[in-house]
């Protein structure tokens, strides 16, 4: 059972974690494009695409911390520090998330102007899943020999 609640949570985040990471991304980027050309339907579709890859992803994305928490009971974990730090960062990530980062979409696709702040919080938004994942890798104290 263990295997497999490890084998769906890396699965969910790497499968919805990741595009929604990618689409946040390119959105800033494709606003500001889209901006610049007004006239081209198709620079002009390219951030509701990425908006809605974000969203749908980002509600798939539940599964990532429900097989987590699932997976550090299984293994008799959840008190350890580095999880304990995981799940809080990853509770940062989807305050940023919902918080701001959809919002900000959703601002910049009503209004077509670009937000530079957006591109911000979504950098920052991947830096802490960078570090979450750095975090499920070498987990401090771990019996694996990883990170010693």
């Amino acid at each position: 059972m263990k295997a497999f609640l490890l084998s769906v949570h890396v699965l969910a985040a790497i499968l919805a974690i990741g595009p929604v990471a990618v689409a946040a991304s390119m959105f800033p980027a494709a606003a500001r494009v889209a901006h610049l050309a007004p006239d081209d339907p198709r620079k002009n579709a390219v951030p509701g695409v990425l908006n809605r890859i974000t969203r749908v992803y980002a509600v798939i994305g539940i599964f990532v911390p429900v097989f987590g928490i699932a997976t550090g009971a299984a293994l008799g974990v959840l008190g350890e520090t580095w999880l304990i730090v995981s799940m809080v960062l990853t509770g940062i990530a989807a305050v940023l998330l919902i918080g701001l980062v959809l919002p900000g979409q959703r601002q910049v696709l009503s209004t077509g102007s670009p937000d530079r702040r957006l591109a911000m919080t979504t950098g920052i938004f991947n830096l802490l899943w960078a570090v979450v994942v750095v975090l499920m890798i070498i987990r401090p104290g771990s019996t694996t020999g990883v990170g010693r």
